[in-house]
């Protein structure tokens, strides 16, 4: 067990120290991800308000 836990700890030092030399990559990778999941939403959303528009869903 004491092996597992020092293997973990060692992937998750690799893990940041890769991060740490990515510098803001991954800060600007989030953020666009999460506007276009934003601007996805949204779209999802319009079509969905139209439909039930156009059955009479909403009033």
């Amino acid at each position: 067990m004491t092996d597992f836990i020092y293997w973990l700890g060692d992937v998750f030092y690799a893990f940041f120290g890769l991060l740490q030399k990515l510098g803001n990559i991954p800060n600007y990778a989030f953020i666009a991800l999460g506007f276009g999941g934003l601007f996805y939403w949204l779209n999802l959303q319009r079509k969905y308000n139209k439909k039930a528009q156009a059955e009479g869903g909403l009033k």
